[in-house]
């Protein structure tokens, strides 16, 4: 939770960094280039491979390379060995990346909601400033309650929420 005088995150990115990070992910993009992109009804029609699956996987390779004359000429064993490696590959590769996107996100949100805790805590003071007659505060007021809904039936604006403190 934020606290409005514990900043726990106080940093930007340059621009050569986020350069930098942008041509790392292109970096990425380009030394896999098989990466796929499914619709949402493919990723609901597919079959999914867990621990168990994979042990049965693992098992079935085993079997249909140990006894070749059992295996059908239309399945191939060798596509299923290399699917089953990439898969090992990319499980490996995606915590990695599942890791870091969710640093990301939980730096994102906190910078987010710090930012926004001090704006809420700034109108709330801009709105005092305004009930005590101070000149120029009642214009910043009118400027930044266009923010929050407002009750059409009164003519109000709703009260933003209170800033995390």
């Amino acid at each position: 939770m934020s606290n409005l005088l514990n900043n726990r995150v106080n940093a930007t990115a340059t621009a050569a960094q986020v350069t930098a990070v942008k041509a790392a992910f292109q970096t990425i993009l380009t030394n896999l280039p098989f990466l796929v992109g499914l619709t949402a009804d493919e990723r609901k029609s597919l079959i999914t491979i867990d621990v168990s699956n994979k042990a049965f996987t693992e098992d079935a390779i085993n079997a249909a390379v140990n006894n070749p004359t059992l295996v059908p000429s239309y399945l191939s064993v060798a596509n299923m060995q290399s699917d089953l490696t990439l898969f090992t590959q990319l499980d490996e590769i995606s915590g990695l990346a599942n890791q870091l996107c969710e640093r990301i996100e939980d730096t994102k949100m906190l910078a987010g909601s710090e930012a926004y805790s001090v704006a809420l805590a700034l109108y709330k003071s801009f709105g005092s400033a305004a009930d005590a007659g101070v000149q120029g505060a009642d214009s910043i007021v009118d400027q930044l309650k266009k923010r929050f809904p407002s009750n059409s039936s009164t003519g109000t604006t709703a009260a933003p929420p209170a800033p995390v403190q």
